[in-house]
C-alpha cells in the first residue's frame, strides 16, 4: 500500500460513515474526524485524482474499488488491534487511539503474523 496516513484515514472515515448511513459528504468527514472544511476539501480533491474516490454532482462520495480495497485493509487491522488490546486489558479509549496510530505502520507480513497467532491461541484454548 502506499498511500498515506492521512489518506488512509479519509478512506476509513469513508468507508464507516458510508456503512452507516449510505450517503458521504465532505461535512460528514469534517464532523467525523475534526478536520476543517478547506482540508477535508484538499483531500477530497487528492482522493479523486488519485482514483480511490468519485464525487457526484450532488457532492455524494463513493469509494472506488481501489479507495475501497485500501479503507477495508485500514478498518481490518484498526478493528483487529484495538479488539486485541482491549482483550489484554487495554483501556478502550487507549486502544483505540493506538490502534489509530498502530494500523497505518504495521507491515502485511507483521498484521498476518499476528492474525495466525491470535487464531493458532484461541484454537488451543478452545481444546484445553
Amino acid at each position: 500500500m502506499t498511500t498515506h496516513k492521512s489518506s488512509e484515514d479519509y478512506l476509513e472515515a469513508i468507508l464507516v460513515l458510508s456503512r452507516k448511513s449510505g450517503n458521504v459528504r465532505s461535512i460528514d468527514i469534517v464532523n467525523q474526524l475534526g478536520y476543517s472544511k478547506p482540508s477535508v476539501s484538499v483531500a477530497m480533491k487528492k482522493l479523486r485524482q488519485n482514483g480511490d474516490i468519485t464525487m457526484d454532482e450532488d457532492g455524494y462520495i463513493k469509494l472506488t474499488e481501489s479507495g475501497m480495497r485500501i479503507a477495508d485493509t485500514i478498518l481490518e487491522r484498526h478493528n483487529f488491534i484495538s479488539d486485541l488490546l482491549i482483550s489484554l486489558g487495554v483501556n478502550k479509549e487507549t486502544a483505540l487511539d493506538d490502534a489509530c496510530k498502530i494500523e497505518h505502520d504495521i507491515s502485511a507480513e507483521s498484521f498476518e503474523a499476528l492474525k495466525k497467532l491470535m487464531d493458532k491461541i484461541n484454537i488451543d484454548a478452545l481444546d484445553i
